[in-house]
């Protein structure tokens, strides 16, 4: 390995794995299986780096084939992707802010523990543990609250007319 600074994270990860998944392996196991994290280890970085290569050469001849320039960043030659903010007229950006906005509206009138599990569920996007170590409670109340506050917010959007 010619990156030492690649070679010191290399090791590091293993030595990182290697003590949460094995450290209560018996001591004169540690080497065998230190070696071969190592091994696999080294073999992951050695795709990664193939991989960016590949990539980072068939988008700097991408860039060189428009305008023979160096500096150009690859990412700003790309259309933007179909559904994104950018692709979108000013009529659909109009529609989706009257949206939020109805749905913040609907959410107002939750019930506060149905509002917060939502919030926390569905735009903070917690994982029903997290949201419910935040709230104080059980995965199963978590679960309970979400589920009425969707519940709730699809019959009151769709009273409105609006499907998702």
């Amino acid at each position: 390995m010619r990156d030492e600074e690649a070679a010191l994270d290399i090791v590091q990860d293993s030595m990182l794995k290697l003590a949460e998944k094995y450290g209560a392996k018996p001591l004169e196991e540690l080497p065998m299986l230190f070696q071969r994290i190592l091994q696999n280890t080294i073999r992951d970085y050695y795709r990664r780096f193939k991989v960016r290569a590949t990539w980072t050469t068939q988008l700097s001849s991408l860039l060189m084939g428009k305008d023979g320039g160096e500096d150009a960043d690859p990412l700003e030659t790309m259309a933007p992707e179909e559904g994104s903010n950018q692709a979108m007229g000013p009529s659909d950006h109009l529609e989706k802010s009257q949206l939020i906005v109805l749905i913040e509206d609907e959410l107002k009138k939750l019930p506060p523990r149905q509002r917060e599990a939502f919030l926390l569920r569905y735009w903070e996007e917690l994982d029903v543990a997290e949201t419910a170590h935040a709230m104080g409670c059980s995965e199963g109340s978590v679960k309970t609250h979400c589920s009425r506050a969707t519940h709730t917010l699809a019959t009151a959007l769709k009273r409105k007319g609006i499907t998702l």
